[in-house]
């Protein structure tokens, strides 16, 4: 057992998705950091925007923990390692996705933020929204209580509440059932970060406007929630043994002769990536440098390989198109190329009409239908990231759609049908992966940028 192995830790949950656990967990990150505490951030499931926040209310990288994408026996591995890197943390606080017990369609409660409370052996607040709710609220925490005897519901947070009155009947109702409250949000003071089609608008598109949000959330839980009750609830986890995750046993050691230059796309256009990826590819032996298609001109100087995640390219499509010498060079790069939805729509010819970079043949538009789930996905053609028949979990998230669908020689295959391109040493489709579940991508990537 390592010295950090008595993590003190926490899952921020809710009975269901809007009642306010983004606001009460980056406020109390924010808060938590105030105190002049080293917080550690994650996010359970696959969901790349809230981690934004959560990194700029620690301080350090938002990470998910998605047993989908990665397996179970990497999550508590993955929260040491997130615990420990750049520095090691004095607690972790991670936010559940949807409502406590609700994970993979079909697959009883597998990915839910219980079973990962479960895998991470964490304490559980839930977020209560209050609106129009009496007594009948603790009847609603016990049996979420009880659904899962192996999730310790540790306390609740009261949001949305009407009146002092309100609270004080809350707080009886809770007390009834043994459950202590540990704050109270009311409705006056609540606040919230601006929201559009697939969620809250990641923090990269509007910087300034999100410092404030995240210092407003970080002074409503300071006046709303008991943090010294939260962090005697945190310490109450026991010692985690595993050891953490380490990216270069994961990839095997460096591949591959040098450090062959990788460019991993970044700025606002595409902000959708995972903390663990950098750190595969650099393990494998890549030196990683990031690149903004908005506003560099060019890919950065020696680039072997180019990695290009999801994002919103819709928002930013003028802006992309206008900046014709990148996209001239990426139509021409003849280097290992990957990409992931964003990245997917960026390579094709052209974004509801405008110009993209043409180097494959799909045209794309946004749909009024929102593409949203796990996959279980077979790698249809060999590329320089998956050789063929390679089983990988990924997710989709989008409201777009391309024409075609996929290329002769498609990227994956799932629910019988194939999906997305492989052209050349392009590799390009809608699904996220997470490399830590599949870190034989980074190490083949890189040994393809070193060849």
């Amino acid at each position: 057992m390592t010295g950090d192995a008595a993590l003190p830790r926490l899952v921020v949950a809710a009975p269901a998705s809007g009642h306010g656990k983004t606001t009460v967990a980056t406020g109390l990150l924010a808060a938590l950091r105030r105190r002049g505490l080293t917080v550690s951030p994650h996010k359970v499931g696959p969901d790349y925007i809230d981690p934004g926040y959560h990194a700029l209310a620690a301080g350090r990288p938002g990470r998910n923990l998605d047993p989908w994408l990665v397996g179970e026996d990497l999550i508590a591995p993955l929260l040491r390692h997130g615990a420990r890197v750049p520095t090691p943390a004095d607690i972790a606080v991670v936010e559940g996705v949807m409502g406590l017990h609700d994970g993979a369609v079909g697959r009883a409660g597998y990915a839910s933020t219980a079973h990962v409370a479960r895998l991470i052996d964490a304490p559980v607040v839930l977020v209560l929204d209050t609106t129009a709710q009496g007594r009948s609220a603790a009847a609603l925490v016990l049996g979420m209580r009880a659904f899962d005897p192996g999730v310790r519901v540790g306390g609740v947070i009261l949001n949305r509440v009407g009146s002092p009155r309100h609270e004080g009947l809350l707080r009886d109702a809770l007390a009834e059932v043994g459950v202590p409250v540990l704050g109270a949000v009311t409705r006056a003071v609540e606040v919230a970060a601006p929201a559009r089609h697939l969620g809250l608008v990641p923090v990269a598109e509007r910087a300034p406007e999100s410092l404030a949000v995240v210092d407003a959330l970080a002074g409503l839980v300071e006046s709303t929630v008991d943090l010294d009750a939260v962090l005697d609830l945190a310490r109450s986890a026991p010692p985690l043994t595993v050891a953490p995750w380490d990216p270069g046993l994961a990839v095997g050691g460096p591949a591959g002769a040098g450090r062959p230059v990788v460019a991993v796309a970044g700025g606002p256009a595409f902000t959708f990536s995972y903390a663990e990826t950098p750190e595969l590819l650099a393990a494998a032996g890549a030196t990683v440098v990031t690149f903004d298609p908005l506003r560099d001109p060019a890919l950065p100087a020696g680039t072997r390989a180019v990695v290009i995640g999801g994002g919103f390219p819709e928002v930013h499509a003028e802006a992309l198109a206008a900046n014709t010498a990148l996209r001239a060079e990426l139509a021409d790069f003849d280097g290992p190329l990957v990409a992931e939805c964003a990245g997917l729509l960026y390579l094709g010819k052209a974004l509801d009409g405008v110009p993209m970079c043409g180097r494959l043949p799909h045209t794309a538009r946004m749909t009024g239908r929102l593409t949203l789930g796990y996959r279980d996905a077979v790698a249809a053609t060999d590329s320089p990231v998956h050789p063929a028949g390679e089983p990988v979990r990924g997710h989709e998230f989008h409201r777009t759609a391309t024409d075609p669908g996929h290329g002769d020689r498609p990227a994956w295959r799932w629910d019988d049908s194939p999906h997305g391109f492989v052209a050349g040493r392009v590799h390009a489709s809608y699904l996220h992966t997470h490399w830590a579940g599949r870190p034989s991508a980074a190490r083949r990537l890189v040994e393809a940028a070193s060849r």
